[in-house]
């Protein structure tokens, strides 16, 4: 989701500092909506899932259409926004006029990908709740390599000759490409929906309770989308944080930081995929496993968060090689939080699949509570504490982040025994509003 951005960086980084500052800027306006709208799909996934466990081929389009209506409504809604404030938001942002403009440029154009991905995300919800998820490889196997190709000829130009050639767009020409591109992934998607008939319009006599769907869906979806946006503004300030610190211990952490996020997508995949075939067996009735389910579940989030750990121990005795030519005392740091970022991954990985374990079980708004309470309550306030009171410490200012997972693991793994212990063919139908 988040390649067509990398990709675009990746190419406007020859046309110099001031487009790809531009580009930075704008990717992370772009990428802070993107996965508020990947969360409201993820949160789509568990109530299509249930649906494909009933059997029910109404039960599935229904849910299908109160997706894509809600996504899409939240769509037009961030691309408004855009549309409407985007000076005074560029504005806020950099005070240099240049650097303005080519914001405004990329933006211009690349909006319209917050529109686009709001059918597509709900779209790969539906493909992987079926099992389809090969379906969703091949739409970005289709896109990645046209966007490529097609954002290198926008932002550069070509001249074949005297009456083919084109000048290039430069920033404006990354837009274009991504626009091109992820049209290209909707129509596969579209095409693929429409002869395979995995999902049907909706008659005129089910519109009457498509209002009561859409509002029973948004109800469990809009927390996990919720939860995503404090997890991410929590990680922001973070960073604004530890930007307090001396300057080699702030490098340390933002050269750890992407793997990191790396290394945890992997455990995230895992946690994800079991919440989809935990909602199966809900929406067809078998619960007598559910709990063995469940278990197995965590036991392999947990084996893959170990395997992580273990690189990560590899990858501090080769950091050095990684990254050469930096500060000694940036080597130190880094040595310094090392047992932190091996440690880290593992209680990530336990508290990821509890979370989505919970979800999928309709405990969207506690997991919310748990993570709220957890990061802005405690973990963010103390770790400003560290920072501004307690002489810089890199290794206690960053201990912050496993602090937080081991303080939500507890109260998560307790609801979770409680919600299975609890959880019978009744609840079962209860989330079976579709």
């Amino acid at each position: 989701m988040q390649s067509m951005l990398m990709i675009d960086t990746l190419l406007v980084s020859p046309l110099g500092e001031v487009p790809l500052a531009a580009m930075g800027i704008s990717t992370t306006i772009l990428a802070f909506i993107l996965a508020i709208q990947m969360a409201l799909a993820n949160g789509s996934q568990l109530v299509l899932s249930r649906a494909v466990g009933s059997g029910s081929q109404q039960a599935l389009s229904t849910a299908s259409w109160s997706g894509m209506i809600i996504n899409c409504l939240v769509a037009s809604l961030f691309w408004t926004l855009l549309t409407v404030f985007d000076q005074p938001l560029i504005q806020a942002l950099t005070d240099s006029t240049p650097l303005q403009q080519e914001i405004a440029d990329y933006l211009m154009i690349s909006k319209y990908l917050v529109l686009y991905t709001g059918i597509t995300q709900v779209m790969i919800a539906l493909f992987n709740s079926l099992g389809k998820s090969r379906i969703t490889l091949k739409g970005y196997l289709l896109e990645l390599p046209i966007n490529t190709l097609l954002t290198y000829l926008f932002i550069n130009g070509f001249d074949l000759s005297d009456s083919l050639s084109y000048e290039g767009m430069g920033v404006q020409g990354a837009a274009l490409g991504s626009i091109f591109a992820i049209t290209a992934r909707l129509i596969f998607f579209g095409i693929t929906l429409y002869k395979k008939r995995y999902i049907s319009f909706i008659t005129l006599r089910e519109v009457t309770s498509m209002g009561r769907n859409i509002r029973l869906h948004f109800l469990e979806i809009f927390p996990v989308a919720a939860n995503v946006t404090i997890l991410m503004l929590g990680a922001t300030v973070y960073q604004l944080l530890y930007s307090q610190l001396d300057i080699n211990a702030y490098v340390a952490i933002t050269l750890v930081a992407p793997w990191i996020r790396s290394g945890t997508q992997f455990i995230a995949a895992w946690s994800q995929s079991s919440a989809i075939t935990i909602s199966q067996a809900i929406g067809s009735k078998k619960v007598d496993n559910l709990s063995k389910n469940v278990n197995t579940s965590i036991d392999v989030a947990i084996g893959i968060s170990v395997l992580c750990a273990l690189l990560f121990i590899g990858m501090s005795f080769v950091i050095a090689d990684i990254y050469p030519d930096l500060d000694q005392s940036t080597y130190q740091a880094l040595a310094v939080i090392a047992p932190l970022y091996i440690i880290l991954p593992i209680v990530r990985g336990y508290n990821t699949v509890h979370g989505n374990v919970l979800r999928a079980l309709g405990k969207t708004t506690a997991v919310f509570k748990i993570n709220f309470t957890g990061q802005w309550i405690i973990s963010i306030p103390l770790c400003a504490v560290i920072v501004f009171g307690f002489d810089n410490s890199v290794f206690w200012a960053f201990a912050v982040q496993p602090f937080e997972e081991l303080i939500r693991a507890f109260p998560l793994r307790h609801l979770a025994k409680k919600s299975l212990n609890d959880f019978d063919l009744q609840k079962a139908e209860k989330l079976m509003y579709s």
